[in-house]
């Protein structure tokens, strides 16, 4: 039995408690969310992104954003599936070469198609190697990618591909590469603390040629901040880390019918979570205006609001499991799942500011505290 939206009502409620059914109480880690992706495409959910021209709804960023919070709410690794699909959707949508994002678009409009990313090793993976993880050499007008890509989620479900290769110049480019070719070699998936079922694994490039009109940013410098696609550390994996939450507290909520004491712990969670989407959306209307008050510093960008969420997020999954005490240790309790894919937000997209302000929020003694 799945337990209801309750902490906070939504206007996507019964798609939340779909895929919390879809996910099931089984102990352990889901396999492939088959039921969930499709859960996603029978709600239109894969429409969001498209433009209205192949039947999409071309949602605004604050709608998007809420939306991924109400995914992640019902099931973080189906939710996690689809922020990549997002995120390529977006830079596909930037691309110079119009005509390829219009023919995926169609072609997203009328199957559950999925796309995904491999960008990670153009700003936090292997940056400490010093050499690029997916070199891209020149030939003619076309380029080859050899290497490997070290973390493409879905990497053997995805029909395409929005990777990062680096020049011997220390330009990067963004390709499109679709992945049933033969040069295009994923990995099979390792097993991980949280989220195994979203199959993230290495992708080895043997030489791939990918032609001009396939490239979505021509070589510069710093790629991952140039267009209007998805940086990491972005406002999305807050809204993931939100929802996260959310699905936490309405086991909380739910606890404190049999249980009033916890009430007591709840609201104050309750009020930081609504603070926090509050300031979500409107940092997705580019209105943000509040002070931050986690960190006690004013002007909250992106990387405060991640600061925020991870804080927010880990700090409900300790009290969570406190509170279910030894049953939410065994591996069948739910409790137990979601605590463990709370971790998942201290290493997804954590770029190196948004890991200096959680480590110095673990590393503050309470004695310290006034």
């Amino acid at each position: 039995m799945t337990v209801p939206v309750v902490a906070s009502p939504s206007p996507r409620a019964p798609l939340v408690e779909a895929l919390r059914e879809a996910v099931g109480p089984q102990p352990g880690e889901p396999s492939w969310p088959e039921a969930g992706w499709s859960l996603l495409y029978g709600h239109e959910v894969l429409r969001w992104a498209l433009p209205c021209s192949v039947g999409g709804v071309d949602a605004s960023a604050e709608i998007l954003l809420s939306g991924c919070v109400d995914l992640a709410r019902g099931c973080l690794t189906t939710a996690f599936v689809y922020s990549q699909h997002l995120a390529a959707c977006q830079r596909l949508r930037a691309s110079p070469h119009p005509t390829l994002w219009l023919d995926w678009a169609c072609r997203l409009a009328t199957a559950p198609l999925l796309l995904t990313v491999g960008v990670s090793h153009l700003t936090t993976s292997r940056q400490h190697l010093g050499r690029p993880a997916v070199l891209a050499e020149p030939e003619g007008a076309h380029f080859r990618l050899t290497g490997e890509i070290p973390w493409v989620t879905a990497a053997a479900q995805a029909q395409a591909i929005v990777a990062g290769a680096t020049l011997a110049d220390g330009r990067q480019l963004l390709a499109l590469i679709e992945t049933r070719q033969p040069k295009v070699r994923p990995a099979p998936a390792p097993a991980m603390v949280a989220l195994s079922g979203s199959l993230t694994a290495a992708v080895a490039l043997d030489g791939v040629v990918v032609a001009a009109d396939r490239l979505i940013q021509q070589p510069v410098l710093g790629v991952m901040k140039t267009g209007s696609g998805p940086t990491a550390g972005s406002l999305t994996t807050s809204a993931l880390a939100l929802g996260h939450t959310w699905h936490l507290l309405d086991q909380l909520v739910n606890e404190t019918r049999l249980r009033p004491d916890v009430q007591q712990v709840c609201d104050p969670l309750l009020a930081q979570a609504t603070r926090l989407q509050t300031d979500l959306l409107a940092a997705a209307r580019g209105a943000l205006q509040a002070a931050d008050d986690t960190c006690g510093k004013p002007g909250p960008g992106p990387e405060r609001l991640r600061a925020r969420a991870n804080s927010l997020v880990l700090r409900t999954a300790q009290i969570a499991l406190a509170i279910s005490k030894g049953s939410g240790f065994l591996q069948a309790h739910p409790i137990s799942r979601l605590t463990r894919e709370a971790l998942f937000f201290l290493v997804w997209s954590c770029p190196q500011p948004v890991l200096a302000l959680n480590l110095e929020q673990l590393l503050r003694d309470p004695e310290d505290s006034p």
